[in-house]
């Protein structure tokens, strides 16, 4: 299945329910533009390069539009056209006032040097600046990007337009970035694993935790729940799984990536180590956090997924025939569109103190991020409880119908 076919079946499930009219389904799931644009790079070694380049702004009835920015190979338009509806709901969910965008660049990006990431990145913002900006679509970091390339595409933009920081969110605390971004997303889940288990009246020390993907969210996650006193018995990265039974130790799993220039966690010899696959699978596990690709739990291993709980760090692990499949033997599930919704939150906090060139502490951020998401949590826990529809359902119901009505209000358009 595509990704954004994907997308549209969750949201078909939602819009059932709303008895939403074909028209206003066609008209919510309709992307407002997508933009594809040739990238050209002059290497290092003199050659030309040239890349696809994707901006997909889905919907701006609640507000101007948010979403990342990744370089990754396998970066394509439907991934694109899905990401930026799933922001769409996602802010409508957490209840900000934003509607849904996403761009990328279908390139590796470890295989280009600095120089060649700042390049492609100005390169880029030179075929898009005139669609982005901080009241029309605020960009992001995202898979493959960080916040030295929304310094670069801060900068390249501001040539066409003049100094607004506003412009994208995710920048350096040096250069108008907010304080607890990078963690955001990751210690969202966190927040949102205790806010869950407390409902289902779970006790952290007694819930076995397995993280696929210890890059930021995957490894801020752990760093949130292990000081919890969640035991975390296996994380993976692209180099495998790292497993103990008794719990890893999260901090030295941290210093270890710290000290070492890969980023990864090969060569880690403190713990068991299985295949990267094993993870999903561990029958010991109370909690599974999917914190790397879309995609990873599919019809053919869903049967082979043994933990009661899954919370959707990464966008879209959970294909839908498998979403069935857990949820038709009592798999809890936390939607994508909520579980990961930190990193949009905070970079609302950011965009904010730019518009007032006021900046918040730490404290604020972390208390502001807490509350928004609890009370995003409660809704969608409200909701999944009346309707007896699974949180999935709750979520996608709760946002399409804030899009819709801000939609209506605005005569249908906007």
């Amino acid at each position: 299945m595509r990704a954004f076919e994907a997308v549209q079946y969750f949201f078909d499930q939602a819009a059932e329910i709303l008895e939403l009219t074909p028209d206003m389904r066609n008209m919510l799931l309709m992307a407002n533009r997508e933009v594809t644009v040739q990238v050209t790079l002059e290497r290092d070694n003199g050659e030309l390069a040239s890349y696809l380049g994707f901006r997909v702004q889905h919907n701006n009835s609640r507000g101007p539009m948010k979403g990342g920015l990744r370089y990754h190979h396998e970066v394509n338009l439907d991934e694109v056209r899905s990401l930026a509806s799933l922001m769409t709901w996602k802010t409508a969910v957490v209840d900000l006032p934003y509607g849904g965008a996403k761009g990328g660049i279908g390139v590796d990006p470890r295989k280009l040097s600095l120089r060649e990431k700042e390049n492609l990145t100005r390169a880029f913002v030179d075929k898009i600046q005139d669609i982005v900006g901080p009241d029309s679509d605020i960009p992001a970091p995202d898979m493959g990007t960080d916040y030295r390339v929304m310094s670069w595409f801060r900068n390249q933009w501001e040539k066409y337009h003049g100094f607004n920081p506003a412009v994208i969110t995710g920048k350096p605390v040096e250069e108008y970035g907010a304080k607890g971004r990078e963690e955001a997303t990751g210690r969202g889940v966190g927040i949102l694993t205790m806010k869950l288990i407390g409902r289902l009246g779970r006790k952290a020390e007694k819930s076995r935790v397995a993280i696929q993907g210890f890059g930021n969210v995957g490894s801020h996650a752990a760093k949130f729940l292990h000081d919890a006193q969640f035991p975390i018995v296996a994380v993976s990265d692209i180099s495998g799984t790292y497993y103990d039974p008794e719990g890893l130790n999260i901090p030295d799993m941290l210093r270890y990536i710290l000290d070492h220039p890969t980023g990864q966690l090969r060569g880690y010899s403190h713990c068991e180590k299985l295949p990267g696959n094993a993870l999903l699978e561990l029958d010991d596990v109370d909690i599974l956090i999917p914190a790397a690709l879309g995609g990873v739990i599919t019809a053919e291993n869903a049967d082979q997924v043994q933990a009661p709980i899954i919370i959707e760090a990464a966008n879209g692990p959970i294909f839908p025939l498998a979403d069935k499949m857990l949820h038709d033997r009592g798999t809890i599930v936390l939607p994508d569109i909520l579980a990961n919704a930190g990193g949009v939150t905070v970079s609302y906090f950011e965009w904010v103190q730019n518009r007032q060139h006021y900046r918040w502490s730490l404290d604020r951020v972390r208390r502001e991020l807490e509350h928004t998401l609890v009370e995003a949590f409660e809704s969608v826990w409200e909701t999944s409880q009346q309707k007896d529809v699974s949180l999935r359902t709750a979520a996608f119901m709760i946002a399409i119908e804030r899009v819709r009505r801000a939609a209506e209000l605005s005569g249908g358009y906007s």
